[in-house]
């Protein structure tokens, strides 16, 4: 209802127009939830993240600072972080909007090099993926131009951008086909964000998440899928065995000494 009175305000007396919205919001509105990301992922995001009114994200493809957003829910709640993506002109918006975050310009590939970039019509579509591009063009989409853009690894990125001794709570990335190479371009060891977003389009099943390898490679690395929407995939870090044994350490030093009477 919301969206209705919006488009037809300019047609509407002031008293009435503000009746209508008292009764949207009154009525139609009270236990929805406004979701802004492509397929519902920033609602699945709070049922994990609960109510953290602060945290650190980096989206990698971020598209637009609102429109199929992933992050845009979590920044009007207080957090902030770092956007990134290939599409020139695309940050503009995004320092309009989102100003608290830092938003930076760039192709992100597991070594440096220089690769075509597609741009079409439905920005949400860009892409360096060749065989992807191809296919949107079989289904009708309009390619409007290419571009040769330097692309360099995440990793690179992340130590110029994120400030010193910042935890990333959040990793989304949606690459246009490119998941896998980006996750291997991260220093893993150093960036662990508590949550990766990735958008996997050969993800079709739940059946097929497990034997994926963006999945294989971040069960690797202590992660475990949680949830999955039409193409996307969450995925939370659990502890790996040496962190469990060093936070249970001194409880086991103790006991020990117990043991001994000391």
């Amino acid at each position: 209802m919301r969206g209705w009175i919006k488009r037809n305000r300019q047609f509407i007396p002031r008293p009435a127009w503000q009746v209508l919205s008292y009764i949207g919001h009154r009525w139609f509105e009270r236990y929805s939830k406004d979701s802004y990301a492509q397929n519902g992922e920033d609602l699945i995001l709070d049922w994990f993240i609960g109510d953290k009114q602060a945290g650190y994200y980096v989206d990698l493809g971020a598209h637009h600072p609102m429109r199929f957003s992933n992050t845009y829910r979590l920044y009007c709640r207080g957090w902030c972080g770092l956007n990134i993506d290939a599409t020139p002109g695309s940050m503009d918006q995004f320092r309009r909007l989102r100003p608290r975050d830092t938003n930076i310009e760039a192709g992100v590939t597991f070594a440096p090099q220089e690769l075509t970039f597609h741009v079409f019509k439905e920005q949400g579509l860009n892409t360096f993926d060749e065989h992807l591009a191809a296919q949107h063009m079989d289904n009708g989409r309009l390619l409007v131009k290419t571009l040769v853009i330097a692309t360099v690894p995440l990793v690179e990125l992340l130590d110029q951008y994120v400030p010193h001794n910042t935890q990333i709570d959040l990793l989304t990335i949606d690459v246009e086909g490119l998941d896998y190479d980006v996750l291997r371009s991260n220093d893993w060891d150093r960036y662990s964000p508590a949550f990766v977003l990735v958008e996997c389009l050969d993800i079709l099943t739940l059946d097929s998440v497990g034997s994926n390898i963006v999945t294989q490679f971040l069960s690797e690395r202590h992660y475990s899928s949680v949830a999955k929407t039409a193409h996307t995939v969450l995925y939370k870090r659990m502890l790996s065995c040496e962190e469990i044994n060093r936070q249970s350490g001194g409880a086991e030093t103790m006991t020990s000494h117990e043991r001994s009477g000391t």
